[in-house]
């Protein structure tokens, strides 16, 4: 086991090594298809908040470039803390729903997102729209010079009914506080901000907290006002389960701003958003996967690193295991998903009953094709191949995987049932 060190280990070096990747590398673009143009937008803010001891510099009009910031003494130093904005929304709208892929049942836990939602016809781009609903939202002009738009993560598609309906592409865009401190955000009453620090997601010393998030599976698979079919379903498929980290439950990083106290405490108008939250505070989903989309690009290492004669029978330790340690980061055939690409293994669920996954194991030979591909081009040094559509190629032969397993499962069940039905008939009428 890793020791911990005596003086604090930072871990800025590796956000600047991410936010200049970021910036330098072009992401893939998705078209939106005629039949669905919805588009959407998230903002993932970064921020160092700055030592108590810090030395800080007197403010200036003119913010520093990317480079600039990361070579400021009081962002090196080693008690300067790397943050990450999540907000908790009490009441999502139904897009905001289809962003977290799913409503959690347990009231004990809360799902938490980025700031964000649908493209608007009048905004001007992706990077407009995020800007835009995050200002909507908690309060934050990132158009302000405290702000830096570093650039954009991979776009991802979001479906619905196992991969076979298109609901939207969403476009991730990063920012960067480039001041110490900056104005107070304003958050709706609905919405509860948590500024939570990357150390807690990314340290070779404290590896994060996972835990799963429980999904009915009739959900994805049956009618919403069907309740006999959603019954049928969870009794012969049951649920799926996601992989989640479990976050910090500190209280609200944002103060209670002086016009939601004078709501508060003069009109009587409750705000939720100033409760204590929930005692599991769970990123996972669509978000988890952009959450582990920047943290790759944080630590992984140069392609000339992957070696093209190494030994395939004694495969290199990833070098993201020391600090993601992935559930289901294999398959079984030694495919590294933690190498490949980290963040598919946020969006690829368990079932909870074993036969389900075991059949979804026997059709996933196109599946395991696409990765070992996706895997080739990574070693070969094409990290970022923008001719082939990895990431949505093994999304969509994954589902389709699931799919054909669900038939046999379901078709299995059934057969079952009839002989159940048949012999008891037998049993019981024909002695």
């Amino acid at each position: 086991m890793t020791s911990v060190p005596d003086s604090p280990v930072s871990i800025t070096p590796l956000v600047s090594r991410a936010l200049h990747r970021i910036r330098s590398t072009p992401p893939r673009i998705i078209a939106s298809p005629p039949t669905q143009p919805r588009r959407a937008a998230v903002a993932l803010i970064i921020r160092v908040v700055p030592s108590p001891t810090a030395s800080l510099p007197p403010s200036s009009t003119n913010p520093p470039t990317l480079s600039e910031f990361f070579d400021l003494d009081w962002v090196n130093d080693p008690n300067a803390r790397p943050e990450i904005l999540f907000l908790r929304r009490d009441n999502p709208t139904a897009d905001e729903v289809s962003l977290a892929q799913s409503r959690l049942r347990n009231t004990q836990e809360a799902h938490v997102a980025f700031p964000g939602g649908r493209m608007e016809p009048e905004d001007e781009g992706g990077l407009y729209t995020a800007m835009r609903q995050t200002w909507e939202e908690i309060g934050i002009d990132l158009a302000e010079r405290q702000y830096t738009s570093v650039g954009q993560l991979d776009d991802r598609e979001i479906t619905t009914s196992l991969g076979k309906r298109l609901l939207m592409i969403l476009s991730p865009f990063v920012f960067l506080q480039v001041t110490p401190h900056a104005p107070p955000p304003d958050p709706v009453p609905t919405t509860t901000l948590h500024w939570i620090p990357l150390t807690t997601l990314v340290s070779p010393f404290s590896a994060p907290k996972w835990s799963t998030v429980t999904v009915d599976a009739a959900t994805r698979l049956a009618p919403k006002h069907s309740t006999a079919l959603r019954l049928l379903v969870r009794v012969l498929i049951g649920s799926m389960e996601f992989p989640a980290i479990l976050l910090d439950t500190s209280p609200p990083s944002s103060p209670i701003p002086d016009n939601k106290k004078h709501d508060i405490l003069e009109k009587g108008i409750p705000s939720k958003s100033w409760s204590h939250p929930p005692s599991n505070l769970k990123l996972w989903g669509l978000s988890l996967g952009m959450m582990l989309d920047l943290m790759s690009y944080m630590i992984f290492p140069p392609p000339s690193k992957f070696s093209s004669t190494r030994d395939d029978n004694n495969p290199a330790p990833s070098p993201l295991s020391p600090v993601m340690q992935l559930p289901y980061q294999t398959d079984g055939e030694g495919l590294r998903m933690d190498v490949v690409a980290p963040s598919l293994a946020s969006v690829f669920p368990r079932f909870s009953y074993p036969d389900v996954n075991f059949w979804i194991w026997v059709f996933g030979k196109r599946y395991r094709e696409v990765v070992r591909g996706w895997e080739a081009s990574v070693r070969a040094g094409g990290t970022n191949d923008r001719r082939i559509n990895w990431s949505g190629s093994a999304l969509s032969t994954f589902y389709a995987a699931i799919r054909k397993a669900l038939v046999v499962v379901i078709v299995a069940r059934a057969l079952g049932i009839l002989f159940g039905v048949a012999f008891a008939g037998w049993w019981i009428f024909g002695q």
